[in-house]
């Protein structure tokens, strides 16, 4: 983990909270479904690298574990 469990808790409940207004930005018309995809992909890839479940350029070290 790069760093403490309750930071990894806020920032995956940020992350969730960013989910919501990139959907919801994409049901106002805002946002094409690929590059809504292209911003949660991305940012939840951050997300799993905080937690030490993602290392960019190699396979998801837990595939099973969802953010």
């Amino acid at each position: 983990m790069k760093t403490d469990k309750a930071t990894i808790n806020e920032i995956e409940r940020l992350f969730q909270e960013y989910e919501k207004e990139v959907y919801a930005a994409q049901k106002d018309g805002y946002l094409s479904e690929k590059t809504t995809q292209t911003y949660l992909v991305h940012s939840g890839n951050f997300v799993k690298w905080c937690s030490d479940i993602f290392e960019p350029g190699a396979r998801n070290k837990n595939p099973k574990r969802k953010i």
